[in-house]
């Protein structure tokens, strides 16, 4: 599922969040990330994996570059994986974690959706206090379209044709 954030300093228009409701789609975002996107995960339950696509090449900046989300979209991410996760949803104050997708670490024997992280160190937690109805049904009503191509987008990139004129990416 791909959906619009509300909008930021770099990304007036919103940033692009994506998600997958089960292993499956799970494992299609870990092999397909980009560098530059955040992964978000309820902490220690079962989850929706989302990421927030930032701007490219911005994981190049610097190692604070994680820093420039904005606060907002940060929330935003937090409460989707919370609202799609069937323990975390009805839980108050849950941790979530995010992480630079380039930090997921995927081992063999791991189960399908299942990751690990390269650096713990890169590895930051969020606090969600209760389910925002307002935020996730306004994320929600976002929604772009249901069937991402992600191997289709990542040959783009790679090969360095006009990305941005593919609306599925």
């Amino acid at each position: 599922f791909y959906f619009t954030s509300g909008p930021g300093e770099k990304a007036p228009k919103g940033y692009l969040l994506y998600m997958g409701k089960d292993k499956h789609e799970n494992e299609e975002l870990i092999k397909y990330a980009w560098p530059e996107d955040v992964w978000f995960h309820v902490d220690k339950e079962s989850s929706a994996h989302v990421y927030i696509r930032l701007p490219r090449g911005i994981h190049e900046t610097g190692p604070t570059w994680y820093k420039e989300i904005p606060e907002n979209v940060v929330e935003e991410c937090c409460q989707l994986v919370k609202a799609n996760s069937i323990k975390g949803n009805k839980m108050d104050n849950v941790s979530v974690v995010f992480t630079p997708a380039s930090n997921l670490k995927k081992t063999q024997g791991m189960d399908t959706g299942q990751v690990g992280f390269h650096n713990q160190n890169l590895v930051f937690k969020a606090k969600i206090e209760t389910r925002k109805n307002e935020i996730v049904n306004r994320v929600s009503s976002a929604f772009r379209c249901p069937a991402p191509v992600f191997a289709r987008k990542s040959q783009y990139r790679q090969s360095g044709l006009n990305y941005q004129r593919c609306d599925f990416l």
